[in-house]
């Protein structure tokens, strides 16, 4: 089926096909039966990042944050809002670099926030600093094909 997505599960990281045109249906998991979105970024650790943005055929928009960042904490009611707006085109989530130092040095995140647009596995592009919701979004659309 080419029009079938690869979909990762923010629940239980299980990779589901879902026809493109039924993303808008509110698809559930296949494995657990929750909603593959739900309007909230997905807080993703060490172990489930790379599945995530590998093996799903949708962009993923990352947020690098710290809980002791000022402009992390400052941005991240803008990031939920653009996580409503962006679902189901793109999945949105967010990874602690002090509990994910591994992926943060990967992908050398200087400073945090750092957003970063994956697509098929590949970074495409990469915002440090602090955004409010309608330039999360420009950004993105700025990036997207």
């Amino acid at each position: 089926m080419s029009d079938s997505l690869h979909i990762v599960c923010p629940h239980c990281d299980a990779v589901n096909r879902v026809p493109a045109p039924r993303l808008d249906d509110a698809p559930t998991c296949g494995k657990c039966t929750k909603q593959l979105f739900t309007g909230h970024p997905v807080d993703l650790s060490s172990q489930r990042f790379l599945k995530h943005i590998e093996r799903s055929d949708i962009p993923v928009l990352v947020d690098f944050w710290a809980p002791w960042c000022g402009p992390c904490r400052t941005m991240a009611p803008f990031y939920e809002q653009a996580a409503q707006r962006l679902e189901p085109q793109y999945r949105v989530v967010k990874v602690n670099t002090e509990d994910a130092q591994d992926i943060g040095a990967r992908y050398n995140i200087r400073s945090i926030p750092t957003l970063a647009l994956f697509r098929n596995g590949r970074e495409v592009a990469r915002q440090p600093g602090a955004m409010d919701t309608n330039n999360i979004l420009g950004w993105v659309q700025q990036h997207s094909k």
